[in-house]
């Protein structure tokens, strides 16, 4: 579903990321994490099609994409936001949030569909009419994931999606996440600082550093401790003592 070879991404002499290679099948979840600076933020918005200046192979769902988009290509990857205040526009109520993208696309964006959106990521359709600052944290980024999976993609890139959560929260949006991704089928690329997070919902982990993938880790591996490279090794001791 994703095919990325040889993949740059340069600031001016900052090389920010370094030819990295990474093909994620589709169904598969893949967990990205590192320091922060480490260039795994970029590549999601590269992937989105919010970043222009990379350079090298990107092929989504076979097909390959460019820097400029069309809407076509902008409607196969959506993604979801850390900040699930600042990613939905205050003056906007969000049935508004949800119809746009929707609109956009040439897809349905009337109540009902609007209605079904919001029921699918467990919230009642009378939401459509509150405004962001009237939902909790959680709530939110529930509305936020609507706002991704209403343009119905194959793949959908998550950047901390619970960082910004309480911690009774996170667990709630990760089940969601879970169950959306087994019902549509759904790709997912995840990146976080949270080893515990990305052992609970991805398949494998590519651990980031400096603009490069330095290693490869399942969740079993995270959970005993195993690791080949030092960096990835210090990651697990610092989230699980007990397994490093």
């Amino acid at each position: 579903m994703i095919d990325i070879r040889d993949f740059h991404v340069r600031y001016g002499n900052n090389h920010v990321v370094r030819g990295i290679d990474l093909a994620v099948a589709k169904g598969e979840c893949v967990g990205i994490v590192g320091e922060s600076g480490c260039g795994k933020s970029t590549l999601l918005r590269c992937l989105v099609g919010l970043e222009h200046g990379w350079q090298g192979h990107v092929a989504i769902d076979g097909k390959p994409v460019g820097q400029r988009r069309t809407h076509e290509e902008l409607a196969r990857v959506q993604m979801v936001f850390q900040d699930p205040f600042g990613s939905l526009h205050p003056r906007h109520r969000i049935g508004r949030a949800l119809s746009e993208p929707a609109r956009c696309m040439g897809l349905p964006h009337g109540r009902d569909r609007i209605a079904t959106a919001l029921e699918e990521v467990g919230l009642p359709a009378a939401f459509a009419d509150r405004f962001p600052h009237e939902l909790s944290g959680g709530q939110r980024q529930r509305v936020a994931i609507a706002r991704a999976l209403i343009v119905e993609p194959p793949v959908v890139l998550l950047d901390e999606p619970t960082s910004a959560l309480d911690v009774s929260v996170q667990a709630e949006i990760l089940n969601l996440l879970s169950d959306r991704r087994d019902e549509r089928e759904l790709t997912y690329v995840l990146v976080s600082h949270d080893l515990s997070v990305v052992a609970h919902m991805c398949d494998r982990v590519l651990v980031m550093q400096e603009g490069c993938f330095v290693d490869q880790l399942t969740p079993e591996d995270i959970g005993a401790g195993r690791a080949s490279h030092p960096y990835a090794r210090h990651l697990i001791a610092a989230s699980f003592p007990d397994a490093a």
